[in-house]
């Protein structure tokens, strides 16, 4: 599914007009993005939770040349489902 899919469900399903239907799906997404990249965890109850991890530095290697390097520290996105999200997907 895509954003203009969301777009087009919430058209037909609510009746808001496609603009408002759009702007309403991107709004949704700039406050999903926005506190993420605050670093706070989003809990959607009977969805799941979106945490923002912080992996530290490592080593690794380089898969052609076997030279071992370092792989910098960065800040990863996890998302885990809840409990009725994962009932829902295996039931069907």
């Amino acid at each position: 599914m895509t954003k203009s899919d969301m777009v087009e469900k919430i058209y037909e399903k609510i009746g808001f007009s496609k603009k408002e239907s759009a702007e309403l799906v991107e709004m949704v997404f700039d406050i999903i993005k926005g506190t993420l990249e605050s670093g706070e965890k989003i809990k959607i109850a009977g969805f799941g939770n979106f945490v923002v991890k912080e992996k530290a530095d490592r080593r690794g290697r380089n898969p052609q040349t076997g030279e071992e390097i370092v792989i910098s520290a960065r800040k990863i996105l996890t998302f885990k489902p809840s409990q009725v999200l994962k009932s829902a997907i295996n039931t069907k």
